[in-house]
């Protein structure tokens, strides 16, 4: 009996009950994946949808200390942005109470209560004039008014600011519903939604009276607005929030309706811009690969030399777009070269967003009012009366080139680089000097490093070889010389 029973455990399964068996493990499988990602992601469980809503309602009005905490915060951002100081732009966004009445409309929408509504619209227009009034104050009457990169980057939204204020959003009111909020989310939000900067951005363009930024400033602190209001009304949502008894479902339906239409309004024109802007970073890489693979490496046989620093790439949607070449020396470039950059330009497939861009070549010798910091040879041709002697012009021309150097090359960078990967680097120098064999000149730069007196001579040698190497790579420049200054 016993021999019998083994005999039919060790037998084989058909080919039925082993398909059964994967079955019934995969199934296993999907049940268990599905149980831990709902207990990863499920937030309901430890949500206290009481508290949330009093935290959110108690943050909506704007007077006395709120009203204060919010002027000085405007005022400290203002001069964050005027002096293009990041650090203290999101000191600013820390303290700002600019958040209150923006999820409130959010919770308002959600649970469809009017009065929480009517209260959010009221303390949101109060924040967005006091902020701007502010604003408008101070870069009226502040002296120094320069349109700084922090000010800039305020006036041209896109969908990526979409992107930032609807995740934010997300992040926020998810944090504000978590029993024990976390707070440092709220003020990672805060920074990241960057709700400040756009209304003093607008205080600035109506104080200097351009108009245009303005316009976009606002336009991005309706984006981040609107869409950190939509995703607390979704979250809320998913959370289900009781309603508030007194609102008829017709006027619920009208209000998720209205909020979505805004959305998509702002998406829109968001969309637009942000299409645009990869238009024109798409045509940018494709110019300046074809510098400088096409234009760079051309080969001078006198003392032209093409000024890549100075490359201009203009992007005009539909028409008019251009590269602007440089070229200095009197040999200038033959029109068969023109010619056939032009083909390149026009027939190769790696460049098709450059067929219809003009090619504008700017030649020292041909162009007698350009300006002389970027074109040697005019100095030259205004000064040579007073020139005596080829000394004289040689210093002139040095001093001239000195300048032209110091612009051209991002020296503050170079040094800064220089110093995080060599340790022993105690000095960094750099001048262009021209030398000449009689039958004509030439511009070289050359850079001077001092090592540290402790260090070794082995390193200090081997580091110099890696260092001249590194700024000919990384100055695109296989002129450049490096001289070791030995100390005694």
């Amino acid at each position: 009996m016993g021999n019998n029973l083994n005999k039919e455990s060790n037998m084989p399964l058909s080919e039925g009950d082993s398909g059964e068996e994967v079955k019934k493990d995969i199934q296993g499988l999907l049940g268990s994946t599905k149980r831990f990602l709902s207990e990863l992601l499920d937030i309901r469980k430890n949500t206290d949808q009481e508290a949330t809503k009093e935290a959110i309602i108690a943050d909506i009005p704007f007077k006395g200390h709120t009203s204060w905490i919010l002027i000085c915060s405007i005022f400290i951002a203002s001069v964050g942005l005027n002096a293009n100081s990041t650090a203290v732009v999101i000191g600013a966004m820390l303290i700002s109470p600019l958040m209150g009445p923006i999820l409130g409309i959010g919770l308002s929408l959600a649970v469809n209560d009017v009065d929480t509504l009517r209260r959010s619209l009221k303390n949101f227009a109060v924040m967005v004039v006091l902020s701007v009034l502010t604003a408008y104050l101070f870069f009226a009457i502040f002296p120094l008014r320069d349109e700084s990169s922090e000010l800039l980057a305020r006036t041209a939204p896109d969908i990526r600011d979409v992107l930032i204020a609807f995740f934010g959003g997300l992040a926020l009111v998810i944090a504000r519903a978590k029993k024990g909020t976390i707070a440092s989310v709220i003020f990672g939000v805060a920074i990241a939604t960057a709700l400040m900067p756009p209304l003093c951005t607008v205080g600035f363009g109506l104080a200097i009276g351009n108009y245009d930024y303005a316009t976009g400033a606002m336009y991005l602190f309706s984006i981040n607005t609107i869409f950190i209001a939509l995703a607390t009304f979704l979250v809320l949502k998913l959370l289900r929030f009781p309603m508030v008894r007194y609102v008829n479902s017709k006027k619920r339906r009208l209000i998720g309706r209205v909020a979505s239409i805004f959305a998509i309004l702002v998406m829109v024109p968001a969309g637009i811009t942000f299409w645009g802007a990869l238009q024109e970073s798409l045509f940018r890489k494709q110019a300046q690969n074809f510098v400088e693979e096409k234009i760079a490496p051309y080969q001078f046989e006198g003392s032209g030399r093409f000024m890549e620093d100075f490359t201009d790439i203009e992007f005009n949607k539909g028409e008019n777009s251009f590269i602007e070449l440089v070229f200095m020396g009197n040999e200038t470039i033959p029109d068969n070269v023109i010619a056939t950059w032009n083909k390149q330009k026009n027939e190769d497939e790696s460049f098709r967003r450059l067929k219809d861009t003009e090619l504008q070549i700017i030649q020292g010798s041909k162009n007698e009012q350009i300006d002389q910091l970027k074109y040697i040879d005019q100095l030259y041709e205004t000064q040579k009366t007073e020139l005596l002697d080829k000394d004289a012009r040689i210093k002139v021309l040095e001093q001239e080139l000195g300048k032209l150097g110091r612009m051209s090359i991002p020296f503050a960078d170079i040094s800064a680089e220089a110093k995080t990967n060599y340790e022993n680097l105690e000095a960094l120098g750099f001048s262009p000097t021209i030398q000449t064999d009689f039958d004509k000149l030439d511009t070289v730069p050359i850079f001077e490093v001092r090592w540290k007196r402790d260090a070794k001579r082995f390193q200090t040698v081997a580091d110099t070889k890696k260092l001249h190497q590194w700024l000919k790579l990384r100055l695109k420049d296989s002129t450049i010389q490096l001289k070791e200054i030995i100390q005694d």
